[in-house]
C-alpha cells in the first residue's frame, strides 16, 4: 500500500473524499493535515475527528493542525456551499476532542516526506498553505516525495469564485506560487477535470441503500446540502472535486493528462505560461468509470473500519 498523507479543509466534497480513501486498499492513510479554506481550521480539525469517529478506519492517521489562514491575506471561507460547520449544520454530531496543536501541519508534511521519501504521495484537497510551510521547513525533503496531487485550479474553463480563478487558489495565491515554483512532482485536478465528475443525487441515494446504517445515514445527511445547492444552481448532480482527486491518487488513468507550465495569478488564477512544464493537469475524465468505483467504496458493507 502507497502511504498517503491527505491535507484538508473539511468541507463536504472533502469528506467524501476522506471515506473514499479510507476504504481503498491501494493506499494507507498515514497522516491527515487541517487548513483553514472551506472552514476556520479549527471546524475543519472538528470535522475530520467527526468522520474519524464515524468511519473508524484502521490504523488510525496521526491528524495535525496547520495553518489558520493564508500566507498573505485575509482567509475568505465556503461555509455558503459547506455550512456554518463545513458539513452541513447538522444538529447532532456527537462531542468529540479537539485537534492537539502539537506537532503543526507543515512538520507532519517534512517528517512523513523525510521517512517515506519517494514512497509518499501528498493529496492536497484545500487552499496549499500547509504545503508552502513545509518547503518553507524544508524544501529539499518535501521535494523528495514521489507525487503531489492537488484539487485546485482552473485552466481552460472559467472559476468558480471569479471568472478565471478556483476556489483553493483564490484562498491562498502565494501559496499556490511556491508550490509551482517548487520543482515538485505535480499532479494538478482542477475544475476542467472535476466538473466532470458529477454525481446525480439518485445515484447516491441508490448505493447508500445498499449498505443501510449509521455510516449511511450520515453520508446522506451531510451530502443533502451539496445537492440541494447544486440543484438550485442548475446543476445535474453534485460536482465530486475531492473525491476526484482521491481517485487519481489511486488510479491516474481515469484521467486524460497534459504537460504544462502554469503560473498563478494574483486572484489564484492559474494560467497557461512559456517554459519548460512544472507539472501535468488532468483533462479529460472517465467520469463513468469514476463515478462507479465513488459508490463501489463509499459505504462498505462491512463494519466501518474493517477496510481503509
Amino acid at each position: 500500500m502507497t502511504p498517503v498523507l491527505i491535507d484538508t479543509d473539511p468541507g463536504i466534497d472533502d469528506a467524501l473524499a476522506l471515506l473514499l480513501a479510507w476504504s481503498s486498499p491501494e493506499i494507507r492513510v498515514e497522516a491527515i493535515t487541517t487548513v483553514a479554506g472551506n472552514v476556520r481550521v479549527e471546524a475543519a480539525g472538528t470535522n475530520v475527528v467527526r468522520l474519524l469517529a464515524l468511519r473508524r478506519p484502521t490504523p488510525r492517521p496521526l491528524v495535525a493542525a496547520g495553518a489558520a489562514g493564508p500566507l498573505a491575506r485575509a482567509l475568505t471561507t465556503a461555509t455558503r456551499y459547506h455550512g456554518e460547520d463545513g458539513l452541513g449544520d447538522l444538529a447532532d454530531w456527537p462531542v468529540v476532542e479537539p485537534v492537539p496543536t502539537s506537532p503543526d501541519a507543515a512538520s507532519v508534511i517534512v517528517d512523513a516526506a523525510r521517512r517515506h521519501g519517494r514512497e509518499l504521495t501528498l493529496v492536497a484537497l484545500g487552499p496549499l498553505t500547509n504545503v508552502a510551510l513545509a518547503l518553507k521547513q524544508d524544501a529539499a525533503v518535501v521535494g523528495r516525495v514521489g507525487r503531489v496531487v492537488v484539487m485546485g485550479g482552473a485552466v481552460d474553463v472559467p472559476g468558480n469564485v471569479t471568472p478565471a480563478a478556483e476556489f483553493n487558489m483564490h484562498v491562498d495565491p502565494e501559496a499556490a506560487h511556491r508550490v509551482l515554483a517548487a520543482g515538485l512532482p505535480l499532479e494538478l485536478v482542477p475544475l476542467d477535470a472535476t466538473r466532470q465528475a458529477v454525481l446525480p443525487r439518485a445515484g447516491m441515494r441508490a448505493a447508500l441503500g445498499r449498505s443501510p446504517g449509521p455510516l449511511a445515514s450520515r453520508i446522506q445527511a451531510f451530502s443533502e446540502r451539496g445537492f440541494r445547492i447544486a440543484h438550485a444552481e442548475g446543476e445535474q448532480g453534485m460536482a465530486l472535486h475531492d473525491p476526484l482527486a482521491v481517485a487519481v491518487t489511486l488510479d491516474p488513468s481515469l484521467a486524460k493528462w497534459e504537460t504544462v507550465r502554469l503560473a498563478v495569478g494574483p486572484d489564484g488564477e492559474t494560467l497557461r505560461a512559456s517554459g519548460a512544464p512544472n507539472c501535468r493537469v488532468a483533462k479529460a475524465v472517465d467520469a463513468d468509470r469514476f463515478i462507479r468505483l465513488f459508490l463501489d467504496r463509499l459505504c462498505p458493507t462491512s463494519r466501518p473500519g474493517a477496510s481503509s
